[in-house]
């Protein structure tokens, strides 16, 4: 059994909508009701179509986004009923890497005052001391010190994430929220990028949550994956059983939508109808069926609960597609 780093229960975060002074309250649902552990040094994969709540979810867990209601445990210890000031020493260890290494970084500071900054906050040490360490870690990203004294528009975009990537790594962390590290770069660069991060796990024995759409590179890099719809998981487990067994039917559209590269090759598809509903107002009962071919009536009525598949592989649905 995986050591647990991060345990979430009962995650929510609704966004309020100002609409004018007469009319009702109404909130977007942006994640509703998460429950799921992160164990320690692996990597965790949350994926979804955009706008189902993977970034918002990264962002509530590490506080960014204060929660509506519902815990974070880290090694035990409820971080959101912490005051700001206790949150300090928590900070330290949970960083995140944002997906735009174009907008993530600031266009007028120099490449040492970006990746130093935490240290400045969190660390009493001298300046000299400041450059030591960022010389150390951009060196542990592939990039040498002369890029110190550079800014943010002079490098690639492979080159910015890994800047962002030695920010994150500055303090010495042990949990990083990683939401879509590689979207925004070339198919060429993402490979480096993907096999950095896993050389970068190993070395500082880290432990990822990693938010993506892609879900080659979820089967590439993940030990865990949790799918989400709306707002709320639908599916979790270990990859290998999530790809090789995928019970929910949204889970194995997903999966279904991955190119394959022999054009003869016949396979079943689930198409799901329509778009994505709006997570102001989500579906009743079961919030996929109004796009889920296997919809029955008690789907339209009934939340389904949790059903699980084999030993930490659960599924939330009435009728799963895999029942071993």
């Amino acid at each position: 059994m995986d050591e647990t780093l991060i345990k979430i229960q009962n995650l929510k975060k609704y966004f309020p909508l100002k609409r004018g002074v007469f009319s009702k309250n109404e909130y977007v649902h942006a994640v509703d009701n998460v429950s799921f552990e992160i164990p320690k040094q692996k990597i965790f994969s949350v994926v979804g179509e955009s706008g189902s709540g993977k970034t918002t979810l990264g962002r509530t867990i590490l506080r960014l986004t204060e929660p509506t209601s519902g815990q974070v445990a880290y090694n035990g210890e409820n971080i959101m009923a912490l005051s700001q000031k206790d949150m300090m020493k928590f900070r330290k260890k949970m960083q995140i890497v944002f997906q735009d290494p174009y907008n993530s970084l600031h266009p007028r500071r120099l490449v040492k005052d970006i990746i130093g900054e935490g240290l400045v906050i969190h660390e009493k040490i001298s300046s000299n001391e400041i450059s030591d360490k960022v010389k150390e870690i951009l060196k542990r990203v592939g990039l040498n010190e002369d890029h110190m004294f550079r800014y943010p528009h002079e490098f690639s975009g492979g080159q910015r994430q890994r800047i962002a990537m030695a920010r994150a790594l500055i303090l010495n962390p042990e949990f990083i929220v990683l939401d879509e590290p590689t979207s925004a770069l070339d198919v060429s660069v993402q490979a480096t990028i993907l096999d950095l991060l896993m050389e970068l796990k190993s070395t500082f024995s880290l432990t990822y949550l990693f938010i993506t759409h892609n879900l080659a590179v979820v089967d590439y890099i993940s030990d865990f994956v949790a799918v989400m719809y709306l707002g709320q998981i639908v599916e979790i487990g270990k990859k290998e059983d999530i790809f090789n067994f995928p019970s929910h039917p949204y889970t194995y559209a997903l999966l279904n939508s991955i190119p394959d590269p022999d054009p003869k090759r016949k396979r079943s598809r689930i198409i799901p109808k329509g778009e994505i509903p709006s997570a102001i107002n989500p579906p009743s009962g079961c919030r996929f069926h109004s796009r889920c071919p296997y919809a029955k009536e008690i789907c339209k009525v009934e939340e389904p609960q949790f059903f699980e598949i084999s030993e930490g592989h659960l599924v939330k649905c009435h009728f799963p597609l895999n029942k071993r």
